[in-house]
């Protein structure tokens, strides 16, 4: 099976996006402020340019929540097509998670977004079915990464942990019981503490 990975930025108090989601705020209110390791931020250092290419490295397939494509709520309403304009960064098939069925979009580049409504175990299935060698990516957002965990899929999770409070927003780790991963390596630079996590085989 290709394998899976997952990578996070959130705050130090556990948030990876703000409160109050909107066209304009994407990522919630501050939550920019969680990205700023790889977006061109002048103090940035190595630690954040080897984190920045591994989370850009070519995957076989992605699977995202339907918040992280875009703010649109209940039907789909009009032509929304994603926050990334005509060429997304994806470059292989995402499979969005949603309530409500959508025809594929074919973008610039060879990404193609298929709308799921079987929930995440069918989104991920198919993923891992389409990713072949490729592994399977977990973009987001919070709610697609819990179910993520709490699935057991992920073999390999990143957090960047921002020296920022955002006092609320959306969390990934609510509800979680356990963690089963171990840290294999730490970079660090004064926007990020960059923490990559292996799965925990248990024998």
């Amino acid at each position: 099976m290709p394998e899976t990975t997952c990578h996070v930025s959130m705050s130090l108090d556990g948030f990876v996006a703000g409160p109050d989601q909107s066209l304009d705020d994407p990522l919630g209110r501050r939550g920019m402020e969680l990205h700023r390791w790889h977006l061109g931020d002048p103090r940035a250092t190595q630690a954040d340019a080897i984190t920045s290419a591994r989370l850009g490295r070519p995957r076989g397939a992605y699977v995202m929540g339907r918040n992280m494509f875009g703010p649109i709520r209940g039907a789909w309403d009009g032509d929304w097509r994603g926050w990334w304009g005509p060429e997304p960064p994806y470059h292989a098939p995402v499979f969005v998670l949603t309530h409500y069925a959508r025809d594929p979009i074919e973008m610039e580049g060879g990404t193609t977004f298929h709308f799921v409504t079987g929930g995440f175990d069918d989104a991920y299935a198919r993923a891992v079915e389409t990713a072949g060698e490729g592994g399977v990516h977990i973009a987001g957002g919070a709610s697609t990464v819990r179910q993520a965990l709490r699935a057991g899929v992920v073999d390999e999770l990143t957090l960047d942990i921002a020296p920022v409070l955002l006092g609320s927003g959306e969390r990934i780790f609510d509800g979680g019981e356990s963690f089963g991963f171990e840290p294999v390596e730490v970079l660090h630079s004064p926007l990020a503490t960059h923490v990559r996590y292996r799965r925990v085989e248990v024998a």
